[in-house]
C-alpha cells in the first residue's frame, strides 16, 4: 500500500467516526425532546384536573406574558395540590390570591435618576 492509500483509509475512518458521533448526538437530542414533550403533556394533564377553566385561561394568559414565571407557578401549583395544601379544583379567585402572594414575595427594584 502506498502512503496515499493509507492516508485515504485513515480519512475514511475519521469520516465514519464523525458520522457515527453525529448520529448518536441526533438520537440523544430526539430522546431528550421526546422526554420533555412527555413531561409537558403530563404537566398539562395534571393542570387540567386541578384548575377550573377560568384559572387555566388566566394561567395561559400569564404564560404569554411571563413564560418563565408561569412555568414556575405551574410546578408550584402541582406541588401544592400533591402536598394537600390546596383543595382542587383551584378556582380563578384562588389562583389570583396565589399570584398576589407570589408577586408580593418578589422584591421591587426602583431606580431613581437625579
Amino acid at each position: 500500500m502506498s502512503e496515499d492509500e493509507i492516508e485515504e483509509s485513515e480519512l475514511e475512518e475519521i469520516r465514519r467516526r464523525r458520522m457515527v458521533e453525529m448520529q448518536q448526538r441526533l438520537t440523544q437530542e430526539q430522546q431528550r425532546s421526546q422526554a420533555q414533550q412527555q413531561l409537558e403533556m403530563q404537566k398539562q394533564s395534571i393542570l387540567r384536573r386541578i384548575l377550573t377553566q377560568q384559572a387555566r385561561q388566566r394561567l395561559t394568559n400569564l404564560k404569554m406574558v411571563k413564560p418563565d414565571f408561569a412555568n414556575t407557578l405551574e410546578l408550584q401549583l402541582i406541588q401544592l395540590v400533591q402536598s394537600g395544601k390546596v383543595q382542587t379544583p383551584i378556582t380563578d379567585e384562588q389562583l389570583r390570591e396565589i399570584l398576589v402572594r407570589l408577586q408580593g414575595q418578589r422584591r421591587e427594584i426602583k431606580i431613581t435618576r437625579r
